[in-house]
Order: C-alpha cells, then sequence, then structure tokens
C-alpha cells in the first residue's frame, strides 16, 4: 500500500522549534514551507525507502517511530537505528545519491519529505538553515559513532543500559515521559541493533527487572533507576558500593560475575579470598 499524503503546515507544527532554526522569520517560514513537497502517512509495517532506490528527499518524521537496516553478506537484517518525532532519515544517501538500507515504520507514522535539491538551494540564501542543516548531519556522525562503540568494547548489559538510557533521553526531548515507555520494537530487533542474541536481550531484561531497574510487561517498561542504569552504561561514575559492569554484583551470599553475555556464579566468601 503506498503512503497516504497530509497537508499540515510548518507554521501550526508542533515541532516547528525542533525542525528550524531558532529565529526563523515569516520570510524563512514560507520558504521551507515550499520546500516540503510531500507529507506521508504509513501504516505500521511499511516502507519509507528500500536499499537501491535513488536518493531524493530527506525525510522529518513528525509522528510515530521507524527502523532503519541493512542486510549483511549472508542476507540478515543488521539494524542501524530507530528514528522518532523530529529525527531524519535517508541522509545516509547523500553521498552515494542511492539508498543503502530500508526504513520501515515501526508504528503508524506521519513523515514530511524535503527534496535534497531544494534544500541544498535554500541553505544558500539562509545562512542559518545552514548551519542548522550542519548541526544535523554532525548529529547523525555522532549517532553512528555511539553505534560502533555499542557494538565494539561494551559488554552485553551494558549495551542494553545505553540503549535504554539513550531512548529515555530521546523520549523526554520530545515532550514523553522519560521512564514510562511503550517499546515499539521487538526484542529481536533491539538485539539486531546491539549486536546480541534475542536470548540474551530477554535475559537481560529479566535481569534488570529483578535488580529493581526496570518494571518491564511485554513491551510496556518503566525505568525505576534511571541513574544505575546510566551507571551499567558506563555515562556516570559507579557508586561506591555498586558493583561495576563485568565485575560482579551480590546475591544471597553468592557473587554474580559477568564477563560479557555470560555469567558465572561462585560463593561470596571464595571470591574474595
Amino acid at each position: 500500500m503506498a503512503p497516504r499524503r497530509f497537508e499540515p503546515r510548518c507554521s501550526s507544527c508542533y515541532l516547528r522549534e525542533r525542525c528550524l532554526p531558532g529565529g526563523a522569520g515569516a520570510e524563512a517560514l514560507a520558504q521551507v514551507e515550499s520546500m516540503v513537497s510531500t507529507r506521508l502517512r504509513l501504516k505500521s509495517g511499511e516502507p519509507l525507502y528500500c536499499a537501491g532506490e535513488p536518493f531524493t528527499c530527506v525525510y522529518v518524521i513528525r509522528t510515530g517511530f521507524f527502523k532503519a537496516s541493512v542486510l549483511d553478506g549472508a542476507g540478515r537484517e543488521q539494524i542501524t537505528g530507530f528514528f522518532m518525532a523530529s529525527d531524519l532519515l535517508g541522509m545516509e544517501a547523500i553521498g552515494e545519491r542511492r539508498h543503502e538500507g530500508t526504513a520501515v515504520a515501526l508504528t503508524d507514522s506521519e513523515v514530511c519529505a524535503i527534496p535534497y535539491s531544494r534544500l541544498e538551494s535554500m541553505a544558500q540564501v539562509f545562512p542559518a538553515l545552514q548551519r542548522h542543516l550542519r548541526s544535523l548531519l554532525c548529529r547523525e556522525i555522532k549517532r553512528d559513532r555511539g553505534v560502533m562503540m555499542l557494538l565494539g568494547s561494551m559488554p552485553a548489559e551494558a549495551r542494553l543500559a545505553t540503549f535504554l538510557t539513550d531512548f529515555s533521553r530521546r523520549l523526554a526531548s520530545c515532550g514523553y515521559s522519560p521512564s514510562e515507555m511503550q517499546l515499539c520494537m521487538t526484542r529481536g530487533e533491539i538485539g539486531r541493533y546491539l549486536g546480541l542474541q534475542l536470548a540474551t536481550v530477554s535475559r537481560l531484561f529479566s535481569r534488570f527487572g529483578r535488580e529493581g531497574l526496570l518494571a518491564v510487561d511485554a513491551k510496556r517498561v518503566r525505568i525505576l533507576d534511571l541513574s544505575r542504569l546510566a551507571e551499567i552504561a558506563g555515562l556516570t561514575p559507579q557508586r561506591p558500593n555498586a558493583p561495576a559492569p563485568g565485575r560482579g554484583s551480590e546475591q544471597g551470599g553468592k557473587i554474580r560475575v559477568y564477563r560479557g553475555e555470560r555469567a558465572t556464579e561462585a560463593r561470596f566468601d571464595e571470591a574474595c579470598a
């Protein structure tokens, strides 16, 4: 089914302050509205664009959630990112002028399509828009670098903690609750993003629930201890009595030692000997 079109205006959009450069006047606003060639509604599961298609537009997410993915040499899906309101999609194709991956709606969603040729021309006329575009590109570079760090040396628990704290921060920036979230992706999709097996992701959600960090009910997740999650992710210093990832945690006279995705148990007195 083809995406459906709709016609809201930038001047009345609740994301206006996030999409447009600060201080944009009436003339700039009118020019930006003229750039938005199409506004689309997509149902959950519909692709916005597919790998191999020519690059013509960048897309601003107005509502909803998307995943971006590529296929590896064996035809397996590798998820490269999850995106929400005010995020841009399609920027990775600017260089090659062809999409290397696919973007799919995870929920019913709305996007604004901006032809890149018009965006380039407009940026030359309005320096503030040019600076704003550069900042968005820098944000994408930083996001890609963050994914590389996730898939590099982080142990499994730190990867999931980083994902949850980042998702919480992004929800808060869009005006949603930072602690109550309805995850729109499956555990398997989270695993394909973090480079973890489905069983590992499920086990970590259960463990975080037992340790009082989360309250989990299927895809509904409530963060109970954001500061502890940030510690596990390595975003804040460890508390004096908190076990560092890869070190261990006390449970009923035993110490549970985590090394990457695996865990072993030993008597507490033996571990301290």
